[in-house]
Protein backbone atom coordinates (compact mmCIF):
# COMPACT_ATOMS: atom_id res chain seq x y z
CA UNK A 1 0.00 0.00 0.00
CA UNK A 2 1.02 3.48 -1.00
CA UNK A 3 1.97 5.32 2.38
CA UNK A 4 3.83 8.68 0.49
CA UNK A 5 2.14 11.93 0.82
CA UNK A 6 2.74 15.32 -0.50
CA UNK A 7 1.54 18.52 1.71
CA UNK A 8 0.63 22.12 0.93
CA UNK A 9 2.72 24.06 3.73
CA UNK A 10 2.52 27.99 4.21
CA UNK A 11 6.50 28.42 5.10
CA UNK A 12 6.19 32.03 5.43
CA UNK A 13 3.06 34.35 5.07
CA UNK A 14 2.61 34.60 0.90
CA UNK A 15 5.01 31.79 0.45
CA UNK A 16 3.59 28.59 0.07
CA UNK A 17 5.57 25.09 -0.97
CA UNK A 18 5.04 21.18 -0.83
CA UNK A 19 6.26 18.51 1.26
CA UNK A 20 7.02 14.70 1.00
CA UNK A 21 5.78 13.14 3.95
CA UNK A 22 6.25 9.79 4.71
CA UNK A 23 2.80 8.11 6.35
CA UNK A 24 2.83 5.37 9.88
CA UNK A 25 0.35 2.51 8.94
CA UNK A 26 -2.95 3.11 10.59
CA UNK A 27 -3.21 2.00 13.86
CA UNK A 28 -6.57 0.32 14.87
CA UNK A 29 -9.17 2.52 15.28
CA UNK A 30 -7.59 4.80 12.08
CA UNK A 31 -8.17 5.11 8.77
CA UNK A 32 -5.59 5.92 5.78
CA UNK A 33 -7.60 8.56 3.09
CA UNK A 34 -6.55 9.15 -0.48
CA UNK A 35 -7.27 12.90 -1.07
CA UNK A 36 -10.02 13.07 -4.21
CA UNK A 37 -10.41 16.86 -3.57
CA UNK A 38 -10.01 19.67 -1.13
CA UNK A 39 -11.49 22.96 -0.75
CA UNK A 40 -10.07 26.89 -0.03
CA UNK A 41 -12.30 29.22 1.42
CA UNK A 42 -11.23 32.23 0.62
CA UNK A 43 -11.98 34.40 3.12
CA UNK A 44 -10.24 32.52 6.75
CA UNK A 45 -7.57 30.29 4.16
CA UNK A 46 -6.39 33.35 2.50
CA UNK A 47 -6.01 35.52 5.87
CA UNK A 48 -3.60 32.72 7.32
CA UNK A 49 -1.40 33.32 3.75
CA UNK A 50 -1.03 36.53 4.26
CA UNK A 51 -0.11 36.15 7.67
CA UNK A 52 -3.66 38.10 9.40
CA UNK A 53 -4.25 35.67 12.18
CA UNK A 54 -3.43 38.21 15.59
CA UNK A 55 -1.54 36.38 18.32
CA UNK A 56 -4.25 36.52 20.40
CA UNK A 57 -6.52 34.56 18.21
CA UNK A 58 -3.79 31.95 17.16
CA UNK A 59 -5.32 29.26 19.34
CA UNK A 60 -8.48 29.76 18.34
CA UNK A 61 -7.93 29.22 14.89
CA UNK A 62 -5.93 26.19 15.03
CA UNK A 63 -7.29 23.94 12.38
CA UNK A 64 -8.17 20.20 13.68
CA UNK A 65 -4.84 18.66 12.25
CA UNK A 66 -3.01 21.73 11.63
CA UNK A 67 0.65 21.35 12.01
CA UNK A 68 3.01 24.17 13.12
CA UNK A 69 2.12 27.47 14.24
CA UNK A 70 1.25 30.99 12.88
CA UNK A 71 2.19 32.80 10.51
CA UNK A 72 4.31 29.90 9.27
CA UNK A 73 5.53 27.52 8.59
CA UNK A 74 1.90 26.15 9.07
CA UNK A 75 0.37 23.58 7.39
CA UNK A 76 -3.31 24.91 7.48
CA UNK A 77 -6.79 23.84 5.77
CA UNK A 78 -9.90 22.08 6.55
CA UNK A 79 -12.23 21.03 3.62
CA UNK A 80 -10.77 17.47 2.30
CA UNK A 81 -12.98 14.55 0.45
CA UNK A 82 -11.39 11.75 0.08
CA UNK A 83 -11.59 7.59 -0.23
CA UNK A 84 -10.73 5.42 2.43
CA UNK A 85 -8.16 2.98 1.33
CA UNK A 86 -7.54 1.19 4.69
CA UNK A 87 -9.17 0.90 7.89
CA UNK A 88 -11.93 -0.64 9.79
CA UNK A 89 -14.05 -2.77 6.85
CA UNK A 90 -17.27 -1.37 6.51
CA UNK A 91 -15.24 1.99 5.29
CA UNK A 92 -12.77 0.68 2.91
CA UNK A 93 -13.97 2.47 -0.69
CA UNK A 94 -15.89 4.94 1.13
CA UNK A 95 -16.04 8.26 0.14
CA UNK A 96 -15.08 10.78 3.53
CA UNK A 97 -14.60 13.99 4.66
CA UNK A 98 -12.54 15.12 7.09
CA UNK A 99 -11.23 18.62 8.58
CA UNK A 100 -7.69 17.97 7.18
CA UNK A 101 -5.24 20.66 5.25
CA UNK A 102 -4.44 19.80 1.69
CA UNK A 103 -2.77 16.89 1.44
CA UNK A 104 -2.52 13.65 -1.14
CA UNK A 105 -3.18 11.15 1.58
CA UNK A 106 -3.34 11.16 5.16
CA UNK A 107 -3.71 8.60 8.59
CA UNK A 108 -6.65 10.06 11.27
CA UNK A 109 -9.13 8.45 13.73
CA UNK A 110 -12.45 6.90 12.66
CA UNK A 111 -14.02 9.50 14.94
CA UNK A 112 -12.47 12.48 12.17
CA UNK A 113 -13.89 11.47 9.19
CA UNK A 114 -17.53 11.28 7.63
CA UNK A 115 -19.20 9.31 5.30
CA UNK A 116 -20.55 11.47 2.45
CA UNK A 117 -24.25 10.33 1.74
CA UNK A 118 -24.66 8.91 -1.63
CA UNK A 119 -26.81 11.53 -3.39
CA UNK A 120 -23.89 14.08 -2.59
CA UNK A 121 -20.88 14.08 -5.27
CA UNK A 122 -17.52 14.41 -3.84
CA UNK A 123 -16.53 17.45 -5.88
CA UNK A 124 -19.54 18.91 -4.17
CA UNK A 125 -18.82 17.64 -0.71
CA UNK A 126 -15.79 20.38 -0.20
CA UNK A 127 -18.54 22.76 0.42
CA UNK A 128 -19.37 21.00 3.88
CA UNK A 129 -17.43 22.92 6.45
CA UNK A 130 -18.77 26.06 4.69
CA UNK A 131 -22.27 24.44 4.80
CA UNK A 132 -21.85 23.39 8.27
CA UNK A 133 -20.85 27.37 9.27
CA UNK A 134 -23.97 28.43 7.52
CA UNK A 135 -26.23 25.74 9.85
CA UNK A 136 -24.87 27.35 12.97
CA UNK A 137 -25.45 30.30 11.61
CA UNK A 138 -29.24 29.89 11.21
CA UNK A 139 -29.68 27.73 14.53
CA UNK A 140 -28.02 31.09 15.98
CA UNK A 141 -30.03 33.66 13.78
CA UNK A 142 -33.63 31.56 14.28
CA UNK A 143 -35.43 33.04 11.41
CA UNK A 144 -39.23 32.74 11.24
CA UNK A 145 -41.60 31.71 8.78
CA UNK A 146 -42.59 35.46 7.07
CA UNK A 147 -39.10 37.44 8.30
CA UNK A 148 -37.50 39.95 5.98
CA UNK A 149 -34.02 39.00 5.75
CA UNK A 150 -30.86 40.41 3.92
CA UNK A 151 -27.79 38.26 3.78
CA UNK A 152 -24.96 41.19 3.21
CA UNK A 153 -21.80 39.91 1.73
CA UNK A 154 -21.47 37.93 -1.31
CA UNK A 155 -18.70 35.42 -0.07
CA UNK A 156 -18.29 32.13 0.47
CA UNK A 157 -20.08 32.11 3.98
CA UNK A 158 -22.60 34.65 2.84
CA UNK A 159 -23.68 32.62 -0.17
CA UNK A 160 -23.78 29.36 1.98
CA UNK A 161 -26.24 31.02 4.04
CA UNK A 162 -28.53 32.52 1.80
CA UNK A 163 -28.81 29.44 -0.57
CA UNK A 164 -30.00 27.72 3.06
CA UNK A 165 -32.26 30.46 3.40
CA UNK A 166 -33.70 30.47 -0.09
CA UNK A 167 -35.69 27.12 1.36
CA UNK A 168 -37.19 28.79 3.99
CA UNK A 169 -41.24 29.52 3.48
CA UNK A 170 -42.50 32.97 2.77
CA UNK A 171 -39.05 35.12 3.47
CA UNK A 172 -38.17 38.02 1.97
CA UNK A 173 -34.59 37.63 1.26
CA UNK A 174 -31.72 39.39 -0.85
CA UNK A 175 -28.26 38.89 -1.15
CA UNK A 176 -26.91 42.02 -0.93
CA UNK A 177 -23.08 43.08 -2.02
CA UNK A 178 -21.09 45.71 -4.08
CA UNK A 179 -19.75 42.94 -6.73
CA UNK A 180 -22.78 43.32 -9.62
CA UNK A 181 -21.00 39.51 -10.53
CA UNK A 182 -22.51 38.26 -7.59
CA UNK A 183 -25.99 38.71 -9.05
CA UNK A 184 -25.55 35.25 -10.76
CA UNK A 185 -24.52 33.40 -8.18
CA UNK A 186 -27.57 34.98 -6.53
CA UNK A 187 -29.62 34.36 -9.53
CA UNK A 188 -28.18 30.20 -9.41
CA UNK A 189 -29.08 29.96 -5.95
CA UNK A 190 -32.69 31.20 -6.69
CA UNK A 191 -32.12 34.52 -3.99
CA UNK A 192 -32.75 38.05 -4.92
CA UNK A 193 -29.77 40.34 -5.40
CA UNK A 194 -28.79 44.09 -4.43
CA UNK A 195 -26.53 45.95 -4.91
CA UNK A 196 -25.78 48.42 -0.96
CA UNK A 197 -27.33 51.46 -1.91
CA UNK A 198 -30.31 49.31 -3.28
CA UNK A 199 -31.41 47.45 -0.54
CA UNK A 200 -34.58 46.65 0.78
CA UNK A 201 -35.24 48.05 4.32
CA UNK A 202 -37.05 47.18 7.30
CA UNK A 203 -35.47 43.38 7.90
CA UNK A 204 -36.13 41.68 10.94
CA UNK A 205 -32.93 39.94 10.64
CA UNK A 206 -29.66 40.54 8.72
CA UNK A 207 -26.59 38.02 8.21
CA UNK A 208 -23.52 40.01 8.11
CA UNK A 209 -20.42 38.31 6.20
CA UNK A 210 -18.47 40.79 4.31
CA UNK A 211 -15.87 41.61 7.12
CA UNK A 212 -15.95 45.61 6.14
CA UNK A 213 -16.72 48.09 8.26
CA UNK A 214 -18.84 49.47 5.74
CA UNK A 215 -20.91 46.21 5.24
CA UNK A 216 -21.78 45.95 8.60
CA UNK A 217 -22.51 49.33 8.70
CA UNK A 218 -25.19 48.57 6.11
CA UNK A 219 -26.45 45.97 7.48
CA UNK A 220 -27.61 48.12 10.66
CA UNK A 221 -29.33 50.38 8.35
CA UNK A 222 -30.93 47.70 7.12
CA UNK A 223 -32.45 46.81 10.19
CA UNK A 224 -36.41 47.26 11.59
CA UNK A 225 -37.02 48.59 14.86
CA UNK A 226 -35.79 45.75 17.09
CA UNK A 227 -33.78 43.59 14.31
CA UNK A 228 -30.89 41.77 14.75
CA UNK A 229 -28.12 41.65 13.22
CA UNK A 230 -25.72 38.30 13.05
CA UNK A 231 -22.18 39.00 12.61
CA UNK A 232 -20.54 36.09 11.03
CA UNK A 233 -17.48 37.73 9.19
CA UNK A 234 -13.72 37.55 10.37
CA UNK A 235 -11.59 40.52 10.78
CA UNK A 236 -8.30 38.75 11.80
CA UNK A 237 -6.46 41.34 13.06
CA UNK A 238 -8.18 45.08 11.95
CA UNK A 239 -10.33 46.82 14.23
CA UNK A 240 -13.94 47.90 12.97
CA UNK A 241 -15.92 51.68 14.02
CA UNK A 242 -19.42 51.36 13.98
CA UNK A 243 -22.32 53.86 14.24
CA UNK A 244 -23.58 53.15 17.59
CA UNK A 245 -24.81 56.43 18.58
CA UNK A 246 -27.28 58.11 16.18
CA UNK A 247 -30.54 55.81 16.23
CA UNK A 248 -28.53 52.55 17.90
CA UNK A 249 -30.78 52.72 21.05
CA UNK A 250 -33.86 54.01 20.17
CA UNK A 251 -34.34 51.67 17.70
CA UNK A 252 -33.17 48.61 20.54
CA UNK A 253 -30.99 46.91 17.52
CA UNK A 254 -28.95 44.11 18.45
CA UNK A 255 -25.68 42.76 17.09
CA UNK A 256 -24.72 38.97 17.36
CA UNK A 257 -21.53 36.72 16.70
CA UNK A 258 -21.65 33.64 15.74
CA UNK A 259 -18.73 31.18 15.11
CA UNK A 260 -18.76 27.48 13.93
CA UNK A 261 -16.11 26.35 16.44
CA UNK A 262 -19.30 26.07 18.85
CA UNK A 263 -22.60 24.10 18.13
CA UNK A 264 -25.17 26.92 18.73
CA UNK A 265 -27.05 26.61 21.96
CA UNK A 266 -30.18 27.53 19.99
CA UNK A 267 -29.91 23.84 18.58
CA UNK A 268 -32.19 21.07 19.94
CA UNK A 269 -31.24 19.42 22.98
CA UNK A 270 -28.22 16.75 22.14
CA UNK A 271 -27.36 18.10 18.75
CA UNK A 272 -23.04 18.09 18.76
CA UNK A 273 -20.12 18.61 16.07
CA UNK A 274 -21.25 15.47 14.33
CA UNK A 275 -24.85 15.83 13.97
CA UNK A 276 -24.28 19.16 12.27
CA UNK A 277 -21.60 18.13 9.98
CA UNK A 278 -23.79 14.90 9.11
CA UNK A 279 -27.00 17.97 8.05
CA UNK A 280 -24.68 20.09 6.52
CA UNK A 281 -23.60 17.20 3.99
CA UNK A 282 -26.92 15.99 3.27
CA UNK A 283 -28.21 19.49 2.74
CA UNK A 284 -25.15 19.62 -0.40
CA UNK A 285 -27.76 16.91 -2.37
CA UNK A 286 -28.89 20.29 -3.78
CA UNK A 287 -27.21 20.56 -7.19
CA UNK A 288 -27.80 24.44 -6.56
CA UNK A 289 -25.05 24.70 -4.38
CA UNK A 290 -22.55 23.97 -7.17
CA UNK A 291 -22.59 27.17 -7.91
CA UNK A 292 -20.63 28.28 -4.72
CA UNK A 293 -17.31 26.25 -6.38
CA UNK A 294 -15.66 29.21 -8.87
CA UNK A 295 -12.35 27.36 -9.70
CA UNK A 296 -10.35 24.27 -9.62
CA UNK A 297 -6.69 23.83 -9.78
CA UNK A 298 -4.37 20.84 -9.67
CA UNK A 299 -2.99 19.89 -5.96
CA UNK A 300 0.56 20.71 -7.43
CA UNK A 301 -0.64 24.16 -8.80
CA UNK A 302 -1.16 25.14 -4.90
CA UNK A 303 2.16 27.25 -4.38
CA UNK A 304 1.38 29.14 -7.47
CA UNK A 305 -2.78 29.59 -6.69
CA UNK A 306 -3.01 30.87 -3.20
CA UNK A 307 -1.09 34.25 -3.59
CA UNK A 308 -3.54 34.62 -6.49
CA UNK A 309 -6.91 33.69 -4.51
CA UNK A 310 -5.18 36.37 -1.37
CA UNK A 311 -4.98 39.14 -3.93
CA UNK A 312 -7.82 38.74 -5.52
CA UNK A 313 -6.61 37.87 -8.97
CA UNK A 314 -8.60 34.92 -8.55
CA UNK A 315 -11.95 35.63 -8.04
CA UNK A 316 -13.55 33.14 -5.95
CA UNK A 317 -15.94 31.49 -3.62
CA UNK A 318 -14.67 28.22 -2.69
CA UNK A 319 -11.71 27.46 -5.23
CA UNK A 320 -11.70 23.55 -5.43
CA UNK A 321 -8.14 21.58 -5.69
CA UNK A 322 -7.62 18.15 -7.08
CA UNK A 323 -6.07 15.35 -6.72
CA UNK A 324 -5.58 13.63 -9.54
CA UNK A 325 -3.14 10.96 -9.31
CA UNK A 326 -1.09 13.37 -7.06
CA UNK A 327 0.67 11.18 -4.39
Amino acid sequence: MNRSARAFWLRSPGHGELRDVTLAAPSEGEVLVRALYSGVSRGTETLVFRGGVPESQRAVMRAPFQEGEFPGPVKYGYLSVGVVEEGPAPLIGRTVFCLYPHQTRYVVPVSAVTVVPEHVPPARAVLAGTIETAVNALWDAAPLVGDRIAVVGGGMIGCSVAALLARFPGVRLQLVDADPARAGTAEALGVGFAAPEDALGDCDLVVHASATEQGLTRALELLAPEGTVIELSWYGDRRVALPLGEAFHSRRLTVRSSQVGTVSPAARAGRGYADRLALALDLLGDPALDALITGESAFEELPEVLPRLASGEIPALCHRVSYGEAG
